[in-house]
């Protein structure tokens, strides 16, 4: 698909070099996911290690764990990737947030990343 120009009325850019493009990459953003979509359970009865192992594995699935462990560390701003990796941020923010008791929520959510 290199080089080609997106048919959809998009900007033509080319999609091998735009992450949030690419659904194999980690800052690929899913047409239905938004930062209060949340598939994990809230905190309930002080069970953090079940809380936690659900938002792993919701993590893992959606391809954005790398956002919280540091292995996607945040770019630089001039870098091409750095828009992408910001929105996809902000969505595992919004994820991470909505999911917790709103105790912790009001600690954590003026954090600048994910991680």
């Amino acid at each position: 698909m290199t080089g080609q120009i997106d048919g959809a009325g998009g900007s033509g850019k080319d999609k091998a070099k735009n992450p949030s493009s690419d659904p194999d990459s980690p800052c690929y953003i899913h047409p239905t996911d938004y930062p209060c979509h949340m598939h994990v359970n809230s905190l309930n009865d002080n069970k953090y290690a079940d809380w936690s192992r659900e938002m792993s594995d919701f993590l893992i699935a959606k391809n954005k764990v790398g956002f919280i462990d540091g292995t996607l560390p945040k770019p630089a701003e001039d870098a091409q990737e750095y828009r992408a990796w910001l929105h996809s941020d902000v969505i595992v923010k919004g994820w991470i947030t909505s999911a917790m008791e709103k105790e912790i929520r009001n600690s954590v959510k003026y954090a600048t990343t994910a991680r």
